[in-house]
């Protein structure tokens, strides 16, 4: 179905993703015809996302990351905030939600998919421009701040009122402290310890002529970096693949493992097409359009303005905004946690993917 519809974009000029998704749509258990399995679907787009943030790592170098983060990280924490104060505002001023799901929708809002930026960068060719190392970087900072929500997310649900599990602030203070330490840890010893181990267990790999062994730790590479500290796949991934850019096999990385990075990156906009409710379009158009509204202009508007009057040119300006103008993979695993801590009512899922 993916190739089908695919092809069928590709001949009208769309990007082959929009074909992805409308295959996702059409193997939901919400439409007619052939329904997948959403649980192997969830597996497999986890490790799309994964390969596809090992290959922006393996384009990004530690001197890119510094280079931006200037811009980059007040940047992403202020966007982020404005994003979520105007989510929570108007799902708890015209919809007359509780303030714990308003400001649990304004994150998921807040945070936008690497995944879709990588692969319209891409298309562009403006990977590896200034700006387009701008708004990777920018996205960088906004998963590692995606993944310590999550970790607050059961902790905050405890401190919401009528919680069966009551949590104390004691409680979540350590938990941040704990959160920041591994993340701290998992960098530290990434940019000490892997810059110099990953590159030389490559070179030891590599000897032996074994392309399948070559590909293997590439993958082991990928997801072993996020087990080891507990941080999330996609930020674990990221880091392996931008410590192997330092070795002289980096380029085979990329050529090895950009195969696999096109088959799961299908998968994944096809599991996101399954999430979709269609019905949610005929019920709540308003709700769509608002939600949309707030994701196109409300955030790419705070984004051109904190961009520019951090002194940078219109075209930096109108990239970045451009790029940021959207929600990924984050806003998805955010919503799911939320639904199952019973901090948002499972309806919401549709809305976003709509």
């Amino acid at each position: 179905m993916a190739i089908g519809f695919g092809y069928i974009a590709e001949r009208c000029r769309f990007p082959a993703l929009v074909g992805y998704l409308v295959a996702g749509i059409m193997a939901g258990k919400h439409t007619w015809g052939p329904v997948a399995d959403m649980n192997v679907a969830s597996q497999l787009m986890e490790v799309g996302v994964m390969l596809l943030m090992f290959g922006v790592g393996l384009h990004f170098s530690v001197t890119d990351l510094l280079r931006v983060k200037k811009l980059a990280v007040p940047g992403a924490l202020l966007q982020m905030a404005s994003a979520t104060v105007l989510g929570a505002w108007m799902a708890h001023e015209f919809w007359q939600w509780p303030i714990s799901s308003a400001v649990v929708f304004g994150l998921c809002l807040s945070c936008a998919s690497t995944v879709v930026l990588l692969k319209a960068l891409e298309m562009e060719g403006t990977l590896n421009t200034v700006d387009g190392r701008i708004s990777v970087g920018w996205l960088v900072v906004e998963d590692i701040i995606c993944v310590l929500i999550l970790v607050l997310l059961p902790a905050a649900a405890g401190l919401v009122a009528g919680s069966e599990k009551a949590v104390s602030w004691l409680d979540v203070a350590w938990v941040i402290v704990k959160t920041f330490a591994q993340v701290a840890a998992f960098v530290a010893v990434m940019m000490i310890v892997g810059r110099r181990f990953i590159p030389w267990a490559l070179m030891k790999i590599a000897k032996t002529g074994s392309r399948e062994l070559f590909t293997l730790s590439l993958l082991a590479a990928a997801y072993g970096a996020s087990l080891v500290f507990h941080v999330s796949f996609a930020l674990g991934a990221f880091f392996a693949g931008m410590v192997m850019r330092e070795s002289r096999f980096a380029h085979r990385a990329a050529v090895e493992s950009l195969p696999l990075q096109d088959a799961f990156s299908v998968l994944f906009f096809v599991g996101v097409g399954m999430m979709l409710d269609w019905r949610v379009l005929v019920n709540d158009p308003l709700g769509v359009l608002t939600v949309l509204a707030i994701i196109l202009f409300g955030k790419s508007v705070a984004v051109f303005l904190l961009v520019h009057f951090m002194g940078y040119p219109l075209h930096t300006t109108l990239s970045v905004g451009a790029a940021l103008a959207q929600i990924g993979e984050f806003s998805f695993i955010l919503a799911s946690q939320a639904i199952a801590l019973k901090l948002m009512d499972p309806s919401v899922m549709s809305l976003l993917v709509a």
